[in-house]
């Protein structure tokens, strides 16, 4: 990464977007600090996160990555990843991130047990209870990285619309690759080769960007785009 500059801001979302090698999933791992930028700084409420204890730092940020990691146990165990919450910030949790349909199918509910690693749920199913678990935390700032692939379209609409009035106060940072989970951010950052190519909202980078416009139209049909 270089020359990387923007601000992500209570009450909005963030979404960054480029191809493969772009750099987009190495800026979550520089704001939970499993390594350190070697110049310029990263603020959270003003304060470099270098100055704050890693689990003061953590403790603030819901992360989801892509692969989900699950533990042996029960559903609601790994919802609460030894959190002390009760049963309806649990449920609520679970419906907000779509898993509710699918936990209610199983033989035991929320004490159905999962395999190691999640190894008895589909790799969808597994990503929206890593989404459950950062929601029922609720912290100030949600990094969503690459999370939302798994899904279908249908369920990314509506895990994305529940969301959005969940998380109304927090800071939420998107990174995908799919275009449509991100186009109604109120900020998308295009980055190309490990650099800052375009900041805007959809409209404005397809009027403007030629790296979003090349994703996007290898995506989107032209009523989509439209």
């Amino acid at each position: 990464l270089s020359d990387i500059s923007f601000t992500a801001r209570p009450g909005q979302v963030t979404a960054i977007i480029g191809g493969t090698g772009s750099g987009k999933s190495t800026l979550p791992r520089l704001l939970l600090r499993f390594y350190d930028i070697d110049r310029g700084s990263i603020l959270v409420d003003g304060v470099d996160i270098r100055s704050l204890r890693q689990a003061d730092l953590r403790a603030m940020i819901g992360y989801v990555p892509q692969q989900a990691i699950l533990f042996s146990g029960s559903i609601r165990d790994n919802i609460l990843f030894g959190r002390e919450k009760g049963d309806n910030e649990v449920a609520q949790a679970a419906e907000i991130a779509q898993a509710t349909e699918f936990i209610s199918k199983t033989q035991a509910g929320f004490a159905t047990a999962i395999a190691q690693g999640g190894q008895n749920l589909s790799g969808g199913q597994k990503q929206r209870l890593a989404i459950a678990r950062a929601l029922v935390h609720r912290p100030k700032i949600y990094v969503f990285d690459e999370c939302f692939s798994a899904l279908d379209f249908k369920t990314d609409a509506r895990l994305r619309a529940a969301l959005k009035e969940e998380t109304a106060s927090a800071t939420v940072i998107i990174i995908a690759q799919r275009v449509s989970t991100i186009k109604d951010a109120d900020q998308i950052i295009v980055l190309e080769k490990g650099r800052i190519t375009g900041i805007g909202t959809h409209e404005e980078l397809l009027a403007t960007n030629d790296v979003y416009r090349e994703i996007v139209s290898s995506q989107l049909t032209e009523e989509e785009i439209a």
